[in-house]
């Protein structure tokens, strides 16, 4: 199936410890890259993140926003500090001996001082934290390219309808091009006779001029080879494989037999076709684009 690549896939998954958001945009690129916003706690999984984004998407601008927030009760501990603590006990006790004092040294007194407690996150479980974080990318993935297909399908349709339009501007060439040699015999033979006697016009003459001109003029093999970019233009964009550079050359190459035929071209109604075979070629370029 033809796909675009233009997507946006969202999933969002909470459970009773954790809240995990998963943004992914994608536009039109020539290659794959891929732009990952994540927190500091889950940068580690980042490579797998980006792994798992490229079994899947070939083409195209990835930009991924990853939240995650941690929402249980148990998500912070106190660590204490017990070597600062007996540091400043045994500091307590070395004043109240030196001046005389009472040695009321209790648990409560040395809490005062806060850089014995501190306060941390708990440390991620990273098999279970590795696990939703690939789940609820695959899953806004998953939405990003029933996004990329649908705008796919649009496409083709879209195209097939412009190759409809070139085969069709094709067809008035073939039944246009026998007629540019006759009218131009024809033509030859009147100019001849207004400036000779007709009876000693050179009819082999005017033969070999004319064939030269028809040999020189011909564009049936720039036709041939225009139908079989076409046709496989249609068989390619039924393919479920990412095509768009093949038909970003394919459309090169019609664009090269029709400068051809143009250049050719020693007829008005001709020229007139093959501007609007370039007009549709063109739309067909614009549209590949935003193949992936």
């Amino acid at each position: 199936m033809l796909k675009s690549m233009t997507g946006y896939g969202y999933h969002e998954y909470q459970n009773d410890e954790v809240r995990i958001s998963v943004e992914i945009k994608t536009v039109n690129h020539r290659y794959c890259d891929i732009y990952i916003r994540m927190p500091r706690q889950l940068s580690c999984f980042e490579d797998k993140v980006r792994t798992l984004i490229t079994s899947r998407v070939s083409r195209g601008k990835v930009d991924v926003f990853i939240n995650w927030e941690n929402i249980g009760e148990n998500t912070k501990e106190v660590i204490l500090d017990e070597a600062l603590a007996s540091a400043y006990y045994n500091a307590m006790r070395k004043l109240a001996e030196n001046l005389g004092l009472k040695d009321d040294i209790s648990s409560s007194s040395l809490a005062r001082f806060p850089e014995i407690f501190r306060i941390e996150k708990k440390e991620e479980d990273n098999d279970v934290a590795l696990t939703i974080l690939q789940d609820s990318v695959n899953k806004a993935i998953d939405l990003l390219l029933e996004m990329r297909e649908a705008e796919g399908e649009k496409l083709r349709s879209s195209l097939l309808d412009i190759c409809r339009s070139i085969e069709k501007y094709r067809i008035m060439l073939i039944e246009r091009a026998p007629h540019v040699v006759l009218e131009y015999k024809d033509k030859l033979s009147s100019r001849i006779q207004e400036l000779i006697d007709i009876n000693t016009v050179d009819e082999a003459r005017i033969a070999m001029e004319v064939a030269m001109f028809a040999d020189k003029c011909s564009i049936n093999e720039e036709l041939v080879r225009l139908k079989s970019h076409v046709d496989q233009f249609g068989e390619i964009i039924n393919t479920d494989s990412p095509v768009g550079k093949k038909l970003d050359f394919l459309v090169q190459e019609m664009n090269r037999e029709v400068n051809t035929i143009g250049s050719k071209a020693n007829d008005l109604d001709i020229i007139k076709t093959v501007v609007n075979l370039k007009s549709e070629i063109e739309k067909v370029r614009e549209q590949i684009q935003n193949i992936e």
